[in-house]
């Protein structure tokens, strides 16, 4: 238990929950919602039962509860209250703030029980893109905040993988359809950033396309191999942290000159790096998209 996170500063709560550290010091002066500790220079110090707390306090807030009506229930019926809306309603807010807690904790049983729960009611696809895009989304910007470690992002970013390739195997018989193309995936040389594009393959398996996936840090030079093997290919990439914002236009069209003389072949790319990217016509075989659901919508 000694990776249990106990303490946390209400900028923490504010971006672990969303809540306003300025709306938070309004509930505690004005309705006694949590009770900090205090350092000895008088800074708020908060317990993990107050993370907890706050987080069940938002999602009640979200589904329309006053924050008066919140701050007459016993501290026992709040959770109570928790669960019986989102055993009726919308629970993707509910997972996202359980999975945060399970990342904090590096909590694995309540990961899975957590997903266990969702699997009951949803494709694993409504849970990628309800739960777990933003719940990655938030993970980025706590870890720009130092709220949590790269220890923490890697225990969630490790188990959302865990159930990718889990739900991936399931279709290891899945046939190829006769006239499907090769779809290659790859990341870009120094890229590490692969739950977006193993989803992709996840994707592109379930509807019934070849795929190759070839991972992490892939050098350009290194995929002319693959054009001796196959006539048509769909080469895709997801650019999170590499290459450079002002290295891109030159490593696509160190890309078209290398691997897409073919006409029949071209290259799909999505991920933050390109959203940065102003003014840029690509190559005519070469395309750009904003989100993973466009992509695949496109296919």
């Amino acid at each position: 238990m000694n990776n249990i996170r106990v303490n946390f500063s209400i900028k923490d709560l504010e971006n672990l929950t969303g809540i306003k550290a300025h709306t938070i010091r309004i509930w505690e002066k004005r309705y006694n919602l949590l009770q900090p500790n205090r350092t000895d220079t008088n800074i708020r110090n908060y317990s993990i039962a107050s993370l907890q707390k706050l987080l069940n306090i938002s999602y009640l807030n979200n589904n329309g509860y006053k924050i008066s009506k919140i701050a007459d229930l016993n501290e026992d019926e709040i959770p109570i209250k928790v669960r019986e809306i989102a055993s009726r309603a919308n629970v993707e807010d509910h997972a996202i703030n359980a999975l945060k807690m399970a990342m904090v904790n590096f909590d694995q049983v309540l990961f899975y029980n957590t997903y266990n729960n969702l699997i009951e009611n949803k494709t694993f696809s409504e849970i990628f893109y309800t739960v777990f895009l933003p719940l990655l989304k938030d993970i980025g910007i706590l870890w720009q905040t130092k709220t949590i470690t790269p220890a923490h992002e890697h225990f969630i970013s490790v188990h959302i993988k865990q159930k990718i390739l889990l739900n991936i195997e399931r279709l290891q018989s899945l046939e190829p359809k006769p006239t499907s193309k090769t779809h290659i995936l790859f990341l870009p040389e120094n890229e590490i950033h692969d739950i977006g594009l193993l989803f992709i393959n996840y994707q592109l398996r379930s509807k019934g396309y070849h795929t190759i996936f070839l991972g992490e840090s892939v050098p350009v030079e290194s995929l002319t191999s693959v054009l001796e093997f196959f006539e048509e290919i769909t080469f895709i990439s997801y650019f999170t942290v590499y290459p450079e914002i002002d290295k891109i236009p030159s490593y696509i069209k160190q890309f078209d000159d290398l691997l897409l003389k073919n006409k029949k072949n071209n290259l799909l790319l999505l991920g933050a790096k390109l959203n940065n990217i102003d003014d840029y016509m690509p190559p005519k075989n070469v395309t750009i998209y904003q989100s993973i659901e466009n992509l695949i919508e496109n296919l």
